[in-house]
């Protein structure tokens, strides 16, 4: 780790060693005081890509996220491309607008507030029928046993996916999100590639079958009879629209739900407030998404030569966004790496605005604060009970496991 005074002009910020227990938020500390607008050379590990830009404070990403003219979502929309740039322009977080607008037209009145609020009732029978298969005193993983198949049955059940399929999507979304971790992927990149996505396309195949000769009223059935510009959209858009939507259901909630839990057992006086006061759950959910936004950046792609905080940055050159770092940026927040259940803040975990903002963020906050409130009412002196482990990865920001103690 690169200390005060060193020259961060030669940090590689993709450096596998720097991430593997979470995002190094000591770096990304000092680049924002002395190198906020910081250039990669490259990674290790993939030759073949090109550098990027990082964008590390509040305000900068704010200005980004608002400019999908200067900044493309067209050429990718991660640090390292996973998939080729033809499935991730499928989905509609890596198309510009006007064709982004008109997909994402699609499902927003399916998330909004109201909508969402609707589904209040099954979201809480979900979570308290994963919570109910413990008993006090038991030991278990948070992360694998009750963030993963309740965040994969409540995305589950506004995509049609039969419960029993649950564990098959959930493995499929993790190995190939995860790519980076060899505990998630052995096979790593190539194996998310040519074994993942293939998986994918095929089981999404006869869905997409079903639902040609069955509509129903879920999401997968949407992305199968839409129309953009009086066109039905073509095989690989609804794969990869499907991806999007599951992908990001599966992952978002379970890791800040995980994080802001282990977050309240190691701070004992956070959680003796939010027990005492349970009206604080939402503010504590949003001081969860600061801290511990579930996707550690998103890339774009400037379209022409431009500057950004004093930095000249060149056509075709990549612009990563960094959430963890914006959203501890201390021009922004007081005490930035102290969690505070009453902050109640804005943030950036959803985006910085712009067209590019969340579709799912009313899902995500009723989900969050149903898992915390079911959580601490039945198990309010729940406690960790061993080693957590993060995820490895530049791209999410989750542990990996969390054993517990359930305890009343």
């Amino acid at each position: 780790m690169p200390g005060t005074g060193d020259d961060l002009n030669n940090v590689l910020v993709s450096e596998r060693e720097l991430w593997l227990d979470g995002p190094p938020h000591a770096l990304f500390n000092e680049l924002r005081r002395g190198c906020p607008i910081h250039w990669t050379e490259g990674f290790e590990e993939f030759p073949e890509e090109e550098g990027f830009w990082s964008v590390t404070t509040a305000e900068d990403i704010h200005a980004v996220s608002r400019d999908w003219q200067t900044y493309s979502s067209g050429h990718g929309i991660t640090a390292v491309g996973v998939f080729p740039v033809e499935l991730t322009r499928a989905m509609f977080i890596g198309m510009d607008p006007p064709k982004h607008d008109r997909v994402k037209a699609l499902f927003q009145a399916g998330f909004t507030p109201k909508r969402i609020a609707a589904h209040e009732d099954a979201i809480r029978e979900i979570v308290i029928g994963v919570l109910n298969r413990f008993a006090p005193g038991d030991n278990c993983d948070l992360v694998a046993d009750i963030a993963q198949p309740a965040v994969s049955r409540v995305i589950g059940s506004f995509m049609g996916i039969a419960p029993e399929d649950d564990e098959i999507w959930a493995r499929l979304m993790n190995s190939t999100l995860g790519a980076a971790d060899p505990d998630l992927n052995p096979d790593r990149f190539q194996g998310a590639l040519e074994k993942d996505l293939p998986e994918i396309f095929e089981r999404c195949r006869k869905l997409i079958a079903e639902r040609r000769e069955r509509p129903t009223e879920d999401l997968t059935s949407i992305l199968v009879h839409a129309e953009v510009d009086g066109e039905k959209l073509e095989e690989h858009e609804i794969v990869m629209g499907f991806f999007l939507l599951m992908a990001a259901g599966n992952d978002s909630t379970k890791a800040t739900y995980s994080s802001g839990m282990r977050a309240l057992m190691e701070d004992h006086e956070q959680m003796h407030k939010l027990l005492n006061n349970p009206s604080l759950i939402p503010s504590a959910v949003e001081e969860s998404l600061r801290m511990f936004p579930a996707f550690a950046h998103f890339r774009r792609t400037t379209t022409h030569d431009t500057e950004l905080h004093g930095q000249k940055i060149k056509k075709g050159e990549k612009v990563v966004m960094w959430y963890v770092s914006s959203n501890r940026d201390e021009t922004r927040y007081e005490n930035p790496d102290h969690f505070d259940i009453t902050r109640n803040p804005e943030h950036q975990a959803f985006g910085a605005g712009g067209r590019h903002y969340c579709l799912g963020t009313a899902l995500a906050r009723l989900e969050l604060q149903i898992l915390f409130q079911e959580t601490l009412k039945r198990f309010p002196n729940i406690q960790i009970n061993g080693k957590p482990t993060m995820v490895e990865s530049l791209f999410l920001n989750q542990p990996k496991t969390l054993p517990v103690k359930l305890l009343t």
